[in-house]
């Protein structure tokens, strides 16, 4: 073998001989030798701390004096406004203006006013209506609020989706017929609801009893809902031929010379009687009534306001919509929580208050509500409702369902194994303690302790 190969060989011999020799070394022990034991580190974080900022609603001590100017200015971020202002929304509109920190990402509008809906005039009353045309993320649930004078008559009428009020002002009559032929009549007043199933047919009446007449929140089942688009009385009429009619109901065509040519919708009329009674039906009258007394409900007083509840298991007829009355007193809060199943359709009867949307995947957005609002949650968004203002914040919380249900952020913690929360969370057993085991619904006033 020539020299320099011989060399060569040696020296690869001897890199092998020395890497076993290290293998050998750093090799694990046999499953029968001993082995250490040490105590498994703690948590650590693996992301930066939230920030302290509390996001406060951005309303100074001066908004109220004349001549104040808004901006979208928030501690460091933002700056002021060069061009053109509409001041009355931006001051309505406070976390829109200037949002706080917490917001990230896109959620769609889930705030409507009223206001802003078109309303439709008629002789004896208006009506005006919220559908996912107006707000695009409401697709399970619209709104209509209307409004009938002494007697006036929203006339009778069906729809392919139900019906469910909550009366607002003054005092109403409704009717309706199953399809069995059962029917009936029934007065509701301010606080009160009625429901009516799709298909059936129905009718609307204010009393005198408020010499004004009456106004009324109709929720319907469906985003799409379009009021101007029901089945009315007269409409249908006054296109089917006269002849038809006639031999319909088996009389002359002069009979039906004086039906209206067109629809009536809402019409001006003598009011009922009170104790209108409908009449004798050889089928009977309903088993179940189609109003119920929800104005005479109890409320359940909670640490920071009170609700109270209407769904399938005390309104039995209301297979569709549910309803949560909640009140809120200044500096309290309906607490963090969400809906498994169904969106919720919020309506803000007095006050003020904000709600944050959380929407999964970083998306947050937050609105400003006050009385004539309505809002919009999504089943599942996390959420919660704080009165920002200085009075008394009241709404009502409407669902697509048959029964009420909500999970408590405050309630899941608690009964979840404190270890398992204290991982995710980084807090103490004495923070723990502050969260409670039974639904708090609304939290009490509360100021949090500056760091």
């Amino acid at each position: 073998m020539p020299h320099t190969l011989y060399m060569a060989h040696i020296k690869l011999s001897a890199l092998l001989a020395l890497s076993l020799s290290l293998f050998a070394c750093t090799a694990p022990a046999p499953l029968s030798s001993p082995t250490l034991t040490g105590t498994a580190l703690g948590p650590s974080p693996t992301v930066p701390y939230a920030s302290d900022d509390p996001n406060v609603e951005v309303f100074p001590q001066n908004v109220h004096d004349p001549g104040y100017i808004p901006e979208p200015i928030r501690g460091k971020l933002g700056s002021d406004i060069l061009a053109q202002q509409n001041v009355p929304l931006e001051l309505e509109n406070p976390t829109l203006l200037a949002p706080p920190t917490t917001d990230h990402g896109y959620v769609p509008n889930a705030h409507w006013p009223f206001t802003l809906s078109h309303n439709r005039l008629q002789t004896g009353g208006w009506a005006r209506q919220q559908n996912v045309n107006d707000m695009p993320i409401a697709k399970n649930l619209a709104g209509v609020d209307m409004r009938l004078e002494a007697g006036a008559i929203r006339e009778l009428h069906w729809h392919s989706t139900a019906e469910w009020a909550y009366v607002l002002a003054g005092t109403m009559q409704v009717t309706t017929v199953t399809p069995e032929g059962q029917n009936y009549v029934g007065t509701v007043h301010p606080g009160d609801l009625w429901y009516f199933p799709p298909g059936q047919p129905h009718s609307l009446q204010a009393t005198a009893d408020n010499p004004q007449g009456a106004e009324f929140l109709l929720v319907f089942d469906n985003g799409t809902f379009n009021e101007g688009a029901t089945f009315l009385l007269t409409d249908w009429l006054s296109h089917i031929p006269k002849e038809v009619i006639a031999k319909n109901f088996q009389t002359s065509i002069s009979a039906f010379d004086h039906i209206p040519d067109q629809e009536l919708y809402i019409f001006p009329n003598s009011p009922p009687p009170d104790n209108q009674q409908p009449p004798v039906s050889p089928f009977g009258t309903t088993p179940e009534p189609y109003t119920y007394e929800f104005s005479k409900v109890p409320a359940t007083q909670l640490a920071g306001g009170t609700v109270k509840m209407a769904d399938s298991t005390t309104f039995k007829v209301s297979k569709t919509i549910a309803v949560a009355e909640f009140t809120v007193e200044p500096g309290a809060m309906r607490e963090l929580h969400w809906h498994p199943t169904f969106d919720e359709w919020t309506y803000f009867l007095e006050g003020q208050g904000r709600m944050t949307l959380f929407a999964a995947q970083s998306n947050a957005r937050t609105f400003d509500y006050q009385a004539g609002d309505i809002g919009y949650v999504p089943a599942s968004y996390g959420h919660y409702v704080e009165n920002t203002g200085n009075t008394t914040l009241k709404f009502l919380e409407i669902f697509k369902t048959d029964h009420f249900q909500d999970v408590s952020l405050s309630q899941w913690l608690a009964l979840t194994p404190p270890e398992l929360v204290k991982a995710h969370l980084g807090i103490s057993d004495e923070t723990i303690q502050h969260f409670s085991k039974t639904k708090p619904g609304v939290v009490a006033p509360y100021i949090p302790a500056p760091n």
